[in-house]
């Protein structure tokens, strides 16, 4: 088939490389605008839009997908389909008219679980056990088309929100091209979702990421790893914000801490919540390097005695 690939982050890139290596003709790549990017925040091309170039295909990036010189030129390409991941725009119905195959999403959840925008995130922070990716077609309701595949993978105990997604990007990524080619050749029927077991995930702002230490302990370990690497789960000491790294461990040892109140035993930086302390691991203060909890405590002025994170 004819393609147009449609997406825009890092996560997207290992889709458009195997359909560029697919039996498919991508005609084109469709890709968000430039954005801000580094510590000078100068324009730069998405990474779905350096690859796309780097493959000497043609690169568009509308202000938004509904805008008429960019349909007037989806038309003109003619694609048979538009396999979509993370985009990150909603996709107008006149855009979704334009390929007789219609526009196919790759989604980081098993639908209809998690539909929404940080489905990997959620996934994490409520304890699922397993997760995976689902292949459907692009409707007017948020991620509520018929299903084509789906591909399941294990959510590991200690595994971050980051670590999963680069996982579900190489099993999705087959797991799209399958769904083309089941497509192109007819033998692949796309069936309804069912009406329960929908969830939401809505996507997680900085303020979500902030740990509250009177929850308990295992839930605020889902946090940290929820929010690895994005937005950063953080906390405050002294009026200023630190962010989290994925704890080192849970329980253990006999400190009886309230919440947030910080404790150095040995090597481990422990520190109180609603239920058994926690072992920090890598944290980094506003302006500072990342560094071990334990270094960062004990170069602190006054020492972290009585110190209470909140």
């Amino acid at each position: 088939m004819r393609l147009v690939f449609v997406g825009t982050p890092a996560t997207a890139v290992p889709s458009l490389d195997a359909l560029l290596k697919s039996g498919h003709e991508v005609a084109a790549v469709v890709t968000r605008p430039d954005a801000p990017a580094g510590r000078g925040l100068r324009l730069a091309p998405s990474p779905v839009a350096q690859r796309g170039e780097a493959a000497g295909l043609e690169v568009l990036k509308p202000a938004k997908p509904g805008d008429p010189d960019f349909l007037d030129r989806l038309r003109q390409i003619a694609p048979d389909c538009c396999p979509v991941t993370a985009y990150g725009a909603l996709i107008p119905q006149r855009a979704l008219d334009v390929p007789p195959h219609g526009w196919v999403n790759l989604h980081f959840s098993l639908l209809p679980a998690w539909r929404g925008a940080a489905p990997v995130q959620h996934a994490i922070l409520h304890g699922d056990d397993v997760t995976g990716a689902t292949t459907f077609r692009i409707v007017a309701a948020l991620d509520a088309g018929p299903v084509f595949g789906v591909v399941t993978e294990p959510i590991r105990p200690d595994e971050t929100a980051g670590e999963l997604l680069d996982r579900l990007a190489v099993s999705g990524a087959e797991l799209l091209v399958a769904t083309l080619d089941g497509i192109e050749s007819g033998q692949l029927v796309a069936r309804e979702q069912p009406a329960d077991g929908v969830s939401l995930a809505p996507k997680i702002n900085a303020e979500d990421a902030r740990v509250r230490w009177g929850d308990p302990a295992v839930a605020i370990g889902r946090l940290v790893r929820a929010c690895t690497p994005a937005p950063g789960a953080w906390t405050v000491l002294d009026g200023t914000r630190v962010k989290l790294w994925p704890f080192a461990g849970i329980g253990g040892g006999d400190q009886d801490l309230a919440p947030g109140e910080l404790h150095i035993s040995g090597s481990a930086a422990l520190v109180g919540t609603g239920t058994r302390p926690v072992q920090l691991g890598d944290v980094q203060a506003h302006g500072k390097r990342r560094m071990p909890a334990a270094d960062w405590l004990r170069g602190l002025r006054p020492g972290p005695s009585g110190a209470v994170l909140g």
